[in-house]
This record gives structure tokens, C-alpha cells and sequence, in this order.
């Protein structure tokens, strides 16, 4: 079963409200410390594809000096918007909606790009890490932390099974492994971090120069 951008934006437009507890739930489980892991690894001009309700936003160190985030939900953005308000990030945050799979920016525009548990949920995930290696500079990062297969036999198989019902209902394709995409497109990864499970992955890759 594949996604579509209109189911994707179904689904996040009807969760964005209660969003962040629902991912702090899931975070303090399975993925405790990831965004702080991702955020502490960009530096320059930063573009975060999926931003969401801007979780990571307030966790971009000084070596960030900007970051473009983009979304395709409009209710999702509507609580970045509110959170860059609150954190008052509006000097070096800028906000759009847009589609990850066909971004409107310039090639090279970027030092960094950022997904946190977005490569999941994007329809054509292929076409999206594609853009973030045009969008970086030669020698730029790309830096993830994202979910994918299991190394336990178990917990991959019981993944696999309930696969189809999460993917109807939450458009979450839960065991797409984000090293091969990366690979096709061109980038070098020099980092992988897994939990004991490996289900959790942090990923740091870079386009060659």
C-alpha cells in the first residue's frame, strides 16, 4: 500500500493538536534523546524537511544561524508558528509550506538538513532525500534520526504484520529502512547509531564533495 501527499496531510491536519504528547509518549519509549542528538549536529544554514509543529526548533545550538522548516500540514505549522512565538526564534526561524518531495529552494542552499521521524510518513521518500542532497553544499550534512526494521527477528516480523493497519490509519510506513535511500541518492554515511532493537536509527550522512 503506498501514501499519498492528500492522505499524509489528512492524517497530520487531524493529529496536530495533540501531536507533541502523543510523540513525547512514544519518544520517552523508544527514541529518548534523538532530537537532541540530531539538532546538536547542524550548524550554518539549516533546512528541517518536515518540521512539524517545530519540536526540535528550540534545540538548534548558536551554530545554526538559520533554519528554514517545511511542512506539508497547515495545522501542523499553525503550532510551529505559535511555538517560534513562545521560544521567540522568529530572528533565525523561518516557516513555509511546502511539499519535502519538490522543495521551492535553490540547489546548495543549505549546510545542513534535518528529518526527525519524517522519511516514514513522506509518500515518496526517494524524491525527498534526492532534494535534500541538492539542497545541501558540497561536503553538507545530512542528519536523521528516524525508525525503521528491527535487527530482532521478533519484533521485525511483528512489525512487518501490523504494518498495513498502521500504515491505513497513520500513514506510517514503519519498517522503511533509511540507509539504502540514502545510499541512491548519492550520499556518504558516516554514522549509524541503533538501539538494543534497532529500531531507533541516528544517522549522520554527508554529500561528497
Amino acid at each position: 500500500m503506498r501514501t499519498t501527499n492528500e492522505r499524509v496531510l489528512a492524517v497530520f491536519d487531524a493529529v496536530a493538536d495533540r501531536y507533541d504528547r502523543q510523540m513525547a509518549t512514544c519518544e520517552r519509549w523508544l527514541f529518548p534523546g534523538s532530537r537532541a542528538w540530531v539538532t546538536g549536529r547542524a550548524e550554518g544554514r539549516v533546512v528541517e524537511i518536515a518540521v512539524g509543529t517545530g519540536l526540535n526548533l528550540p534545540l538548534y545550538p548558536e551554530a545554526a544561524r538559520s533554519v528554514v522548516g517545511i511542512d506539508l500540514s497547515g495545522a501542523m505549522l499553525a503550532v510551529a508558528r505559535k511555538r517560534v512565538e513562545d521560544e521567540k526564534l522568529g530572528d533565525r526561524v523561518e516557516l513555509r509550506r511546502g511539499d519535502a518531495q519538490r522543495l521551492d529552494l535553490p540547489d546548495g542552499c543549505a549546510d545542513t538538513v534535518v528529518s526527525t521521524f519524517t522519511l516514514c510518513s513522506i509518500p515518496d521518500a526517494d524524491a525527498a532525500v534526492r532534494e535534500a542532497f541538492r539542497l545541501l553544499r558540497p561536503g553538507g550534512r545530512f542528519v536523521l534520526a528516524e525508525h525503521g526494521p528491527s535487527s530482532d527477528l521478533v519484533v521485525r516480523t511483528l512489525m512487518r504484520l501490523v504494518e498495513p493497519l498502521v500504515l491505513r490509519l497513520s500513514a506510517d510506513h514503519l519498517t522503511r529502512d533509511p540507509r539504502p535511500i540514502l545510499r541512491a541518492a548519492g550520499f556518504r554515511i558516516e554514522h549509524v547509531a541503533r538501539d538494543r532493537l534497532g529500531v531507533s536509527f541516528r544517522i549522520l550522512a554527508v554529500r561528497p564533495e
